[in-house]
């Protein structure tokens, strides 16, 4: 094995200090998470991490105190976006530390010991993300990429045959509500056809819940603003937003490129939204006196 370099006092603090802030994320988490093995292997974890942290500090001879804010954060990400997406934050944040760790595993006789316990808390929290319910996430972000796509197109077009916001508005909740319902359906359907899957009724809440919350967010605008392409490029905007946090979400919980992705969905939404245009320019084309 090779030496590997020296640790550096400063470095040796700030490994005590994740440390201590790891102890405090995985306690809270193991504190609110469902089912008895679950807590038990964060408890674990977060026993392993005070552990190393008493490790460190025998070398620096100093208290250090954990992030607060890194800790709050955590929490707050697992509670409002699922406890599978803070713990793979959390994995991809042991596999880090690893990586570090293993660069010095000849310095310091104790850092052997601390790596065995990275890549057992890594393989843990892979068992665990296993029997998560990240089994939802798709039905989510397929409701949410599917509405972000479909409800621009219906916007850029209704936009430009439309004067009225609130007619845009109108219509286009309309539109997106009956879609949510289908999409619910669809939803409820295919899982119910999957022998030993996901549980129908919480595919179809969970599909058409994004679906209508999107819908909601996007026709915000048009609501508050009489400015039609004001509120097309606001729309826009937001849609960008949506698609960019559900499919960093996607790249966090199933370990997929972020960027292609992302520039994908957001190409799809553009060229839906041209096309619609077009077809928009063609309705008004045609039905000129009508459509106002």
């Amino acid at each position: 094995m090779n030496k590997g370099r020296d640790f550096d006092a400063r470095e040796i603090l700030v490994f005590q200090k994740n440390e201590i802030t790891e102890h405090h994320i995985y306690k809270h988490l193991s504190g609110k998470v469902n089912g008895i093995k679950s807590r038990r292997i964060l408890s674990q974890i977060a026993d392993d991490e005070m552990r190393h942290y008493n490790v460190w500090k025998n070398y620096t001879r100093k208290d250090v105190g954990p992030d607060r804010l890194k800790v709050w954060l955590y929490t707050l990400v697992s509670m409002l976006f699922g406890f599978a997406f803070g713990i793979k934050l959390m994995e991809n944040g042991e596999k880090k530390a690893l990586a570090l760790y293993s660069r010095f595993s000849g310095s310091l006789k104790e850092v052997n010991g601390i790596v065995r316990d990275e890549e057992e808390h890594e393989q843990a929290l892979l068992v665990l993300l296993g029997e998560d319910s990240l089994k939802h996430t798709g039905s989510i972000a397929l409701g949410l990429n599917d509405v972000v796509v479909e409800l621009t197109g219906v916007l850029a077009a209704l936009t430009f045959v439309l004067h009225n916001t609130t007619v845009v508005a109108l219509i286009a909740s309309i539109t997106g509500i009956a879609a949510a319902l289908s999409m619910a359906a669809s939803g409820y359907l295919s899982s119910k056809s999957e022998p030993g899957g996901k549980n129908p009724f919480l595919v179809s809440f969970y599909r058409g819940g994004a679906y209508i919350f999107t819908v909601v967010v996007l026709i915000t605008p048009y609501l508050f603003l009489e400015d039609r392409y004001i509120c097309l490029g606001l729309s826009f905007f937001i849609a960008i937003c949506i698609t960019g946090f559900v499919n960093y979400y996607i790249s966090v919980t199933r370990n997929v490129p972020f960027k292609s992705r992302f520039l994908e969905m957001v190409g799809l939404c553009f060229t839906v939204a041209a096309l619609s245009l077009l077809a928009g320019y063609a309705i008004h084309y045609v039905f000129p006196d009508i459509l106002m």
